[in-house]
């Protein structure tokens, strides 16, 4: 029988929550091509409805976007609705199936339930989430574990924590790898416009996509930089979205003599982003721990040779097309750094493994691994 299923998108919040953003934008249409008599429907907040409508999946056809009332920008909103909304919208949609694609879920939710765990970052780096938002992710997600009948993984390293610190038994779990963030269709903002427009002036850029949070590692990114002796010198570019700690991470810049050397861009549009990945000589991305590590996987898509921590999923993802690092090591970050900006062979060679290597991520592959989850969350294959 056709499936019938709904979609938990009610953290999504346009252009604040990255990766995260990513994976609901990607995961619908990816479903509908893999699967003829699907039917989705999307539960979104007021904020995140209408650029989810703008997609072009949102036809009302096979998938429609229900817009709950609740202001995504509140967190404590958001988790009060997917406990009490939530569920009487899954009811009234007489779902099959109910995917909650963000790591929470309601206690009861009106329909089976699979859940996707992007990471347990929470655990592994206790002050990535501050205050109420870590007492919270402590609460959510072991409930979400404990009422969803499968949970899906985005990588080993993430079903390895949740095993672990969920106490998950491992056929409950689903590993189910991401493809590509960026659609690939937006043509690049010209290198010229980029550099005038964002003052990269000539200089050899080093990208690193991030938000501003404690697990990404940049005060140590931005100490490595200060330890380069490579000229011309490098500027150090790191789009992503805000957090409220940009103007620390700008003072540390100044104190270790770079603060001319770095520059801090909010979430990019798309163009944007694919201009900074054409026109960078490499991606380094010291984070100390990642559910999967979507900005190495786009940086080996377009032939970007990538320096990257050696911890948890990033090693998944980069396999043998990456310089690798221990990200508490400033010295080793600088080396791999240095290493990618002076050897033109080794570039070369990176680039070449990289696009090998990224040809194995797709959403295709996505959407068929979160089919069979659905399928045996329903009984209808075995697990």
């Amino acid at each position: 029988m056709p499936l019938h299923v709904a979609l938990n998108a009610l953290h999504l919040v346009p252009g604040e929550t990255g990766g995260q953003e990513l994976y609901a934008r990607r995961l619908v249409p990816a479903l509908l091509g893999a699967e003829g008599g699907l039917r989705l429907t999307v539960m979104a907040s007021r904020e995140g409805a209408p650029s989810l409508r703008a997609e072009p999946w949102a036809d009302g056809g096979r998938a429609r976007v229900v817009e709950l009332p609740v202001h995504s920008r509140s967190r404590v909103a958001r988790v009060a609705a997917e406990q009490s909304i939530l569920p009487v919208a899954v009811l009234r949609a007489r779902a099959d199936l109910l995917h909650n694609l963000f790591t929470t879920a309601p206690t009861l939710a009106g329909a089976p339930q699979v859940t996707t765990v992007l990471d347990l970052i929470y655990k592994r780096v206790p002050g990535a989430h501050r205050g109420l938002l870590g007492v919270g992710m402590a609460a959510l997600v072991p409930l979400a574990a404990r009422r969803s009948r499968r949970v899906i993984a985005i990588s080993r390293s993430v079903a390895d924590d949740v095993v672990r610190w969920l106490g998950v038994p491992g056929d409950r779990l689903d590993v189910v790898p991401l493809g590509p963030g960026l659609s690939g269709t937006a043509p690049p903002l010209p290198e010229a416009d980029l550099r005038r427009r964002h003052d990269l002036g000539d200089a050899p850029l080093v990208l690193s996509v991030s938000a501003r949070r404690p697990h990404k590692n940049l005060p140590r990114l931005v100490e490595a930089l200060a330890c380069l002796s490579h000229r011309p010198a490098p500027l150090l570019v790191l789009p992503g979205y805000p957090t409220g700690d940009e103007g620390a991470l700008l003072s540390h810049a100044r104190a270790h003599g770079v603060g001319d050397r770095v520059r801090l861009l909010d979430w990019v549009d798309e163009a944007t982003l694919e201009g900074l990945y054409r026109a960078s000589t490499c991606m380094v991305f010291p984070s100390l721990a990642e559910g999967f590590g979507l900005p190495v996987l786009e940086a080996m898509v377009r032939g970007l040779p990538v320096a990257c921590s050696d911890r948890t999923s990033l090693p998944e993802v980069a396999g043998d097309a990456a310089v690798y690092f221990d990200p508490e090591d400033v010295g080793g970050i600088a080396a791999s750094m240095g290493a990618l900006l002076g050897d033109g062979e080794l570039r070369a060679r990176l680039a070449a493994a990289g696009l090998a290597r990224a040809a194995a991520f797709t959403w295709e592959a996505t959407a068929r691994g979160t089919l069979a989850s659905y399928r045996r969350a329903l009984g209808r294959v075995a697990a």
